[in-house]
Parts: C-alpha cells; structure tokens; sequence
C-alpha cells in the first residue's frame, strides 16, 4: 500500500443492530479492497436512538443520529462513518463530506403485518405505525379509513411493538429488514408508484472529514457509479425543496438503459395534497444528476411545493 495510505482506520456507528450490520458490511469490503487494512468499530449511541418518545420530527430530524458520530470524526477517535443514506441530511456541516456511496440495495419500502397480505386488505380503522411522514402522507392519501400512529426504535422494537399488538400493520424500508435476516416478515413489497422511497433509500454512504483525502482514496474501489448519480438526483430535488423530517418529500430514481427516470413528491402530512412530477434524461456525470434533480425540485416549486413545505 502508499506510505499516504492509513493502514487502521475506524468506522464510527450506532450500536443498533442494523447500524453495526452495514459498518461491518463496509469493513469487510474495505479489507477485501485493501488486504493489509485493519478496520475496527466505535460502537454509539445517539440523541436519534435515546428519545423514543416523541415523532421524529419534533426532536431535531434524523441529523440527531449522526451528530455525535461526527463529533467522533472531528476529534480524531474515528476516521469514517457509515450512514443509510437516507438518513443523512441534504446539506452536510462544514467540514465533512461524503466519501463514497455504495452500490444500492432494495429501495422499496415494505408492509409488514400478522394478520393481513397487504395494505389493500386492511379494514377501516386499522392501525398502521411508521416513523416517517412521507410514509404517512402517502398512505393517507391512498387509505383516508387506516389510523397513522408514530413508530419509533430500531428495526427489531418495532417489529415487536407489531407482535405485541400495537399496531395492525407497520411501514418499514424493505432494505433494513433484508439485511437483518428478516425477509420471511415482508408481506408486501410496496411498488414506488404507491409509496415512492425517500431519497437515497436502499442505499449505504460513507461520510468523513473533508480533509481526510486518504480515506475518500481508500474508498474509491468502493463507489458504485450508478448509485452515485441515481441518489445525486434525488437528493438534488430533495433539497431543492428544502426536504427534511417536517416535509414529506419522496424522490426514486432508477435506470432504464442510459437514461435515468426521476420521480419525485411533496406532500402535506395529512396526504390531502401531493405533487408530482418526473423527468428523464441521459446522465453522463455527478452534474448532471445533479442538475436534473435541481429541474425537478424547481418544477414542483413552481407549482406550488413551497407552501406545502411550509405546512
């Protein structure tokens, strides 16, 4: 290996099971990439991961679980973070960036329930749990008879809040379930058309310290390309609309030979108002995924997604 490159580096992560899942899903590709490289963990707990009470909304957004990874990056007792993508906010704080965004798994969101096959066959009344309000909005657009309620915890307490009887149904990211060798519980994988996926859903990224130049070189075999610009365009349109845990906003893109389709949605929480738009395009490069996400978000804006985000 060059001198320039470390030969130790830590991932810092949630100690959730799923978090400590995808840091040791990127250690092992690392050490596969760099056969003399020692990856070790730093296992935390987050603000995100202590407050179960309140929606997710109300307490800081999802930035509240990668703050005190951050501060792990910033005073050098990690190198490296590994985030779901989704979860990491539109605009980074200075002085970090994303190093790497790996190839993508299920993007889909996913119904799980106990007693009935799939969303259509839920009666009137039923209780269905999710901690996101795009989910929410969608599914109150579609379902106006079905109760909402907040989900909060990891994977696994949310899926024993199912089988205690809490909730009829519950509204999870097809990935996480997969990963943790859940699979068998998916009922229904939600299709985008009816449940479009939050930006960069399904995927896995790598945040480190702007300044950290060899660990973004460590990374390089890393990147999936097609991700890279799928999950550009929708994070594109997503800050574009100032999209973040008070707004439902929804972004897919996908590839169709060449081309990539972008779909994307705002909505009010209540679901009684959505937008959407699409567009397609050749996609050669990081700035034109960007630019077509920044058209569509600006489509939507000029149809009137700014009130709603203010909603």
């Amino acid at each position: 290996m060059p001198n320039s490159t470390p030969r130790r580096v830590t991932i810092a992560t949630r100690e959730s099971a799923l978090a400590m899942w995808q840091a040791e899903r990127i250690r092992e590709r690392l050490v596969a990439a760099h056969r003399h490289l020692t990856v070790e963990l730093l296992g935390m707990t987050t603000r995100g991961d202590q407050i179960l009470d309140r929606p997710l909304a109300d307490i800081g957004g999802k930035g509240l679980f990668i703050k005190e990874l951050e501060h792990a990056m910033s005073d050098g007792r990690a190198d490296l973070a590994v985030h779901s993508l989704k979860d990491v906010p539109m605009d980074l704080p200075d002085g970090f960036v994303l190093a790497a965004v790996v190839a993508r798994d299920d993007p889909r969101d996913a119904f799980v329930s106990n007693r009935h096959a799939n969303l259509a066959a839920l009666p009137a009344g039923a209780v269905v749990g999710t901690s996101s309000l795009r989910r929410e909005a969608q599914l109150r657009e579609r379902f106006a008879s079905l109760i909402v309620k907040p989900l909060r915890g990891n994977v696994n307490t949310r899926v024993a809040k199912l089988d205690a009887g809490d909730y009829d149904a519950i509204i999870l990211a097809a990935a996480g379930l997969k990963r943790l060798g859940m699979a068998d519980r998916i009922r229904e994988l939600i299709d985008p058309a009816d449940s479009l996926p939050a930006a960069g859903q399904g995927a896995l990224a790598v945040e480190c310290c702007a300044d950290r130049d060899d660990v973004i070189a460590l990374f390089a075999p890393l990147v999936d390309r097609a991700t890279l610009l799928a999950t550009t365009a929708e994070r594109a349109f997503a800050r574009t609309l100032s999209g973040n845990c008070h707004t439902p906003v929804g972004a897919y893109a996908e590839w169709l030979g060449a081309t990539l389709w972008l779909r994307g949605l705002i909505a009010s929480t209540d679901g009684r108002e959505v937008l959407r738009g699409e567009r397609d395009a050749v996609v050669l490069d990081v700035g034109d995924a960007q630019a077509m996400g920044e058209a569509l978000g600006g489509e939507l804006m000029s149809r009137g997604a700014a009130r709603l985000a203010l909603m």
